[in-house]
């Protein structure tokens, strides 16, 4: 891989510090993979075994492939884990001449992601945040294309935001800088002890460009009653997101198939990578997975 080239001292500071959670948190004989799309080149963190079924997983806004290291051991076991950097978000991956501006382009490059990995088969793919936003979407697509889909916490998915959490994000979302990433999260997370690594990582991607993210409404309850992958929806019961009980609820209303729980102690950003969480995070997927 030929890393990307620093062009301010804010990137090359959050380079390094993407390079350093990556050297401290995933295990040993993670491999650096990228795929060239229509949109741009997609940087992955990959990990086990590479005739294993492949695992793709998103991450939240913001929060970089590098946040699912809490995963990349236990599911790599039996799993090619791949943990992509969404494109125009903090990471390694760089748009290209076609933007993605809407969900069809998000399709389309998930699309090309998977082709570019050699999934010959259907695959499993995995999303946080508004990365199960998208995975959400993506399975509507192409379901064919999916073995399984695991949704952590989606937002807008079942339900929406909580105007109060809005609030609190609105501005480090409009100014971010490192001191209002870190207030956000102390606040949303109560206080939980995050890695130091990825804490730090999190804070330079205040500083680092980035492209608006695609939004937009939810699935149509006519589009999930027809959904046919067996999916694993897992909310945080401490999220300030949302109201983690009515999600689930709706969740059971238009996914009534959809295994669904909700995981105590353990707030919206604090997932997928919470210490004391991560250990029956891991268990829920990898029975869901086998």
């Amino acid at each position: 891989m030929t890393p990307t080239p620093p062009t301010t001292s804010a990137d090359a500071a959050f380079l390094t510090a993407y390079d350093d959670t990556v050297a401290a948190t995933w295990p040993p004989g993670t491999t650096p993979t990228t795929v060239p799309t229509p949109y741009g080149t997609t940087h992955l963190n990959s990990y086990g075994p590479e005739d294993a079924p492949p695992l793709l997983l998103l991450p939240g806004g913001g929060a970089t492939s590098t946040a699912w290291y809490a995963q990349a051991a236990a599911l790599g076991r039996t799993h090619r884990v791949h943990a992509a950097d969404l494109i125009g978000e903090p990471g390694r991956s760089t748009a290209g001449e076609r933007p993605i501006r809407s969900v069809e382009d998000l399709r389309g490059w998930l699309d090309a992601l998977l082709d570019g990995l050699g999934a010959t088969g259907p695959v499993a793919l995995a999303g946080h945040s508004y990365g199960g936003w998208i995975a959400l979407h993506y399975a509507l697509h192409a379901p064919d294309r999916l073995r399984k889909l695991i949704l952590l916490d989606p937002t807008n998915c079942f339900g929406g935001f909580r105007p109060g959490y809005l609030l609190r994000a609105l501005p480090m979302l409009l100014r971010p800088n490192a001191a209002r990433v870190r207030a956000f999260l102390a606040w949303e997370t109560g206080g939980a002890a995050l890695d130091p690594h990825w804490l730090r990582l999190r804070e330079a991607a205040a500083g680092f460009p980035a492209v608006r993210p695609v939004t937009g409404p939810r699935p149509e309850p006519e589009a999930l009653r027809a959904l046919a992958v067996p999916t694993l929806i897992l909310l945080a019961g401490d999220s300030r997101a949302h109201d983690a009980d009515k999600v689930a609820a709706a969740a059971h209303r238009l996914l009534p198939a959809a295994e669904t729980a909700v995981l105590s102690d353990v707030s919206h950003h604090a997932l997928p990578l919470h210490a004391p969480t991560a250990p029956e995070l891991n268990r829920r997927m990898g029975e869901f997975l086998a």
